[in-house]
């Protein structure tokens, strides 16, 4: 009937043609180049917090750091914690309601 000759060439364009099919699909597909590139976002969100996290240890490290070795650190946390200040010192406690400013009155005519 057909000739290998022609079998051959037809088998090789019809696996193309199916091949090509195939990669459209994938690529237009739900797990396609649309995909790829929101996963390629969220990693590059990922990346900007786990740089914004790195950053906050660091600083948490430092504070540490000073907290251990520095008296006056140590002394300011002390009494930021405990309430306390300094003999001599005058402290100023604001408790109630804000108050409204006066209302200057109307000038006499």
């Amino acid at each position: 009937m057909f000739s290998s000759a022609i079998l051959r060439p037809l088998a090789a364009l019809a696996a193309l043609t199916g091949l090509a099919a195939y990669a459209t699909i994938m690529l237009r597909g739900p797990q396609g180049l649309s995909a790829l590139s929101e996963k390629r976002e969220q990693i590059r969100l990922l990346e900007e917090q786990n740089a914004d996290l790195q950053k906050e240890i660091e600083s948490k490290r430092q504070r540490i750091e000073r907290l251990k070795s520095d008296p006056q650190t140590q002394e300011v946390e002390v009494e930021k914690r405990l309430g306390r200040v300094h003999s001599g010192d005058t402290e100023f406690k604001i408790t109630g309601q804000p108050v409204k400013p006066l209302e200057s009155p109307a000038p006499h005519r």
